[in-house]
C-alpha cells in the first residue's frame, strides 16, 4: 500500500489545532486512516482533536476482529467513544468548554474502504483519472446548497461557511455518517480539512495527485499549493492507495 501524510499550521495560525494518525497491523501494513479538525478557543481545539484520534485509534485497536460487531459499527463506536472523552473533559475543565472537533476514519478490510464521518473534514476518491467526494459536509453552506439556496460557486464567498451543524464532543450525542466503498487498482483516498479545501478546488487536487506517483510528494506540494494562497487555517492531508 502506498500512503503519504502532511500536517502543517498553515502562515497565519499560531498552532497546529489538527491531528491525523495511521494505524499499522501486526505486519507493518496501514490499515487505518483518521483526520481530526479540533475547534475551540484557548488551544482546545488542539486537545480535541488529539484526543479525539487518540481514543479512535485504541478503541480500533481492542476492537477491529469483535466478531459480533460490523466495521462500521467498530468505526461508528469509536467515534462514540472519542465523543464521550471529549465532552466529559470539556464538561470538567472550564478552559475546555465548547471545545469539539471534526474527524474522518477510513478503515481497509480487503477490497472495501470503509468511512466514518463527522464534520467538514472529507474524503474524496480519485479513480481513472476523475475525483468524486464520497463525504457530505456538516456545515451551514451545505445545507443552503442543498435546498438551492446557494451555488457552490456562491458558497466559496459566503461570511459562514466555516460554520459546522454536526462535531464529535459538543453534547453527550453525536450523529455519525458511515459509507462503505469498493477498492478498484490504483484508487486513491484523499482525506483532508477544511484548511486544504477552502484554497484548492477539486481539479487542483486531481491534478497534484495525478501529478506524483509518490502520494508523500503530492501531500507535501498541495499543503505548499494551500500556503502559498494564503494559509490561514492549518492545512492536514493523508492520502492512500
Amino acid at each position: 500500500m502506498r500512503f503519504g501524510a502532511r500536517s502543517d499550521k498553515g502562515i497565519v495560525r499560531k498552532i497546529n489545532e489538527d491531528s491525523y494518525r495511521i494505524i499499522f497491523d501486526n505486519a507493518g501494513k496501514p490499515y487505518c486512516f483518521i483526520v481530526a479538525d479540533g475547534l475551540g478557543g484557548h488551544n482546545s481545539g488542539e486537545i480535541a482533536s488529539k484526543m479525539a484520534v487518540d481514543h479512535v485509534t485504541e478503541y480500533i485497536h481492542k476492537h477491529r476482529y469483535d466478531s459480533a460487531s460490523s466495521i462500521t459499527d467498530v468505526i461508528s463506536n469509536s467515534i462514540k467513544d472519542a465523543n464521550n472523552k471529549i465532552y466529559e473533559n470539556a464538561k470538567a475543565n472550564i478552559k475546555n468548554h465548547g471545545m469539539g472537533t471534526t474527524i474522518i476514519v477510513c478503515l481497509t478490510h480487503g477490497n472495501k474502504v470503509y468511512i466514518g464521518h463527522v464534520g467538514d473534514s472529507r474524503v474524496y476518491l480519485i479513480r481513472n483519472g476523475s475525483i468524486k467526494r464520497l463525504t457530505t459536509d456538516h456545515s451551514y453552506i451545505e445545507e443552503l446548497i442543498s435546498s438551492g439556496t446557494l451555488t457552490r460557486e456562491e458558497a466559496k464567498y459566503h461570511p459562514r461557511k466555516n460554520v459546522i451543524t454536526r462535531a464529535v464532543g459538543f453534547s453527550g450525542d453525536v450523529a455519525i455518517d458511515t459509507y462503505e466503498s469498493e477498492y478498484m487498482d490504483n484508487d486513491i483516498y484523499l482525506l483532508c480539512t477544511d484548511g486544504l479545501t477552502n484554497k484548492l478546488d477539486e481539479s487542483e487536487l486531481l491534478d497534484v495527485i495525478e501529478k506524483h506517483s509518490d502520494l508523500q510528494e503530492a501531500c507535501d506540494e498541495l499543503v505548499k499549493l494551500s500556503n502559498e494562497k494564503g494559509g490561514e487555517d492549518n492545512i492536514t492531508v493523508v492520502a492512500f492507495s
